[in-house]
């Protein structure tokens, strides 16, 4: 099991992408932290890990506090230390224009998703420097791309690359590793929101597909699946990447 042992402490973990990732960390052997501000369906992803056997508990977080990511992450090191974070957590909105936007909606976005990974690489760094140990991010193709009519979503996701790799140049000689993972349109709760700004959300599902070489969207697992691998041993020499796993959608 590649995680067989670790502690890893996952944002945004009840749901989508974060809930899939934490499934298959239990899977690989890791003690998972799962973290979220919804605390119902926080406990049921941690029900559904010890159900089939894994070990996982749960701890309320908003990423976007960085007093309370901190005191997470003290509490989980003097438990049992910790050997990887996964920044997941992250907020969208339905498509609009720049000028359209509201600048509360975009300091809301700004604040979970550029702000809260720098929260937790803030909070992580000194215990992961301790024994060694890996952050993994979750950006977006749109922070490699860019893309119309999610201009802030695609600034903080362009962010978070770049964040990667400077992260990951400061922390390299202290034996950590920081990678991020751009997802195309996955699968998840944040997509039917996106859709839901649609006039025809059916048909814009179809468009976006049509833009896919694999002719279709991604599953959480999936990216789960790229998760997991730059958290582990396998990819003990890659550092400062963002690798992509977006169906072949930024291939055009």
């Amino acid at each position: 099991m590649r995680l067989d042992g670790d502690t890893v402490l996952i944002t945004g973990a009840a749901s989508g992408i974060g809930r899939a990732t934490a499934l298959r960390c239990a899977e690989e052997g890791a003690h998972v932290v799962v973290t979220d501000v919804r605390e119902g369906t926080g406990e049921e992803a941690v029900d559904e890990i010890t159900g089939a056997g894994g070990s996982a508990e749960f701890r309320s977080l908003d990423v976007s506090d960085e007093e309370r990511f901190r005191e997470v992450v003290e509490a989980v090191e003097d438990d049992r230390g910790l050997d990887v974070l996964v920044n997941n957590a992250g907020v969208g909105s339905p498509p609009r224009l720049l000028e359209d936007t509201d600048p509360d909606i975009r300091d809301f976005i700004i604040e979970t998703n550029a702000l809260g990974v720098w929260n937790g690489c803030w909070a992580a760094l000194p215990a992961l420097k301790d024994d060694g140990g890996a952050i993994v991010n979750v950006a977006s193709v749109a922070g490699v791309t860019g893309a119309p009519r999610i201009a802030t979503y695609s600034l903080t996701k362009g962010a978070v690359v770049n964040f990667t790799r400077s992260v990951a140049a400061e922390a390299g000689r202290d034996d950590v590793r920081v990678n991020a993972v751009c997802p195309g349109f996955t699968e998840t709760g944040m997509l039917d929101g996106y859709l839901s700004g649609s006039d025809d959300p059916e048909s814009a599902r179809e468009k976006l597909v049509a833009d896919y070489p694999l002719g279709r969207l991604a599953e959480p697992e999936e990216i789960a699946d790229g998760v997991v691998f730059l958290a582990s041993d396998e990819a003990s020499f890659v550092t400062g990447h963002a690798l992509v796993v977006d169906g072949g959608y930024s291939c055009y």
